[in-house]
């Protein structure tokens, strides 16, 4: 799991999306088949709606509860129709924003940014904002 200093620096991006990028740098990692790499979004230090600071065993747990991640690497049939799964145009290219069960893909880090691998199937679908979904109880 990632160390609390890397969670309360992810907290503490303005635009997440660019903090987990510039964290986790040049990964030399390849997908391969129909897996998808996400990094997992960690929600604001400050709680925008309450304006109330979260706790670091809060910022954990959207490590662990967390259903929202950014496409950092896709496999080379991710998200193609085949005779079993027809997606019909519908994907999710790198630097989208996606929607997952929290206990789906396989955890792990990489230059200490968790990350899931999973497969396209278990992506439920793609957001424009990760704030957008709630599933925090601080």
């Amino acid at each position: 799991m990632a160390s609390v200093a890397m969670l309360e620096r992810l907290s503490k991006y303005e635009d997440p999306k660019d903090g987990l990028l510039k964290e986790l740098g040049d990964i030399d990692v390849d997908a391969f088949g129909n897996r998808v790499l996400v990094a997992i979004y960690v929600g604001p230090e400050k709680d925008k709606k309450s304006g109330l600071f979260r706790t670091p065993g809060a910022l954990k747990e959207d490590i662990y509860q967390g259903t929202v991640g950014l496409v950092v690497k896709k496999g080379p049939t991710a998200f193609i129709d085949d005779d079993r799964n027809a997606f019909k145009g519908v994907v999710a290219d790198l630097g989208d924003w996606v929607v997952f069960r929290p206990g789906d893909g396989k955890r792990i880090q990489f230059n200490g940014v968790d990350c899931r691998w999973l497969e396209d199937l278990d992506i439920d679908g793609r957001i424009s904002d990760p704030e957008i979904i709630t599933y925090r109880t601080s």
